[in-house]
């Protein structure tokens, strides 16, 4: 039977399981996950936080990680500056990056979200407010959503993974893991 794990990651942690080619060790999955055979079904970058999936099967993990499946992905983004929702809205158009148009994305400015505290802090400046969208997205290009808001000219500051397709990081702490 599969396996499937969703996990928390912390920021600045790696979503692999070593760090072989670094000249400075940088945290692994490996200090957190000791189940052997599970892989990550997608990345989520090292300056990003929230939910990453886990599986032993590769048919789940490739169609969670191929954007030809179109599963959806939704993140909690703090923003830099106070966008409004016309603001937002070439985002649901979809907007054109370096490497190509993106698809159409859900998009909602949202309260700040009852998270944990992050480690290290976001940057706060009193001259520059801040404002907290929801996006999901299905497809997953390097560094998407941080492209995606600063191309409409709000650089995203905290970045966090909230659902994978039906999963949900719920109540997990950053760090802490649950069998799916």
């Amino acid at each position: 039977m599969a396996r499937t794990i969703l996990f928390n990651k912390p920021f600045g942690v790696l979503s692999q399981f070593t760090d072989a080619g670094s000249p400075q060790a940088r945290p692994t999955l490996s200090a957190f996950i000791d189940v052997p055979g599970v892989y990550p079904a997608g990345r989520l970058d090292r300056d990003s936080e929230g939910l990453l999936v886990l599986t032993d099967d590769g048919r789940l993990q490739a169609q969670i990680a191929d954007p030809q499946h179109k599963l959806a992905k939704t993140y909690l983004v703090q923003v830099e500056g106070a966008p409004d929702d016309t603001d937002l809205q070439p985002l649901r158009a979809g907007v054109t990056l370096k490497d190509g148009p993106t698809r159409p994305a859900q998009v909602r400015l949202i309260a700040p979200p009852a998270l944990w505290v992050r480690v290290p802090p976001v940057r706060f400046r009193k001259s520059v407010p801040d404002r907290w969208i929801e996006i999901t997205l299905r497809e997953g290009r390097n560094r998407q959503v941080r492209r995606m808001t600063a191309h409409i000219g709000f650089p995203t500051l905290r970045l966090v993974r909230w659902r994978v397709g039906d999963w949900a990081i719920d109540d997990l702490i950053p760090g802490q893991w649950r069998d799916a």
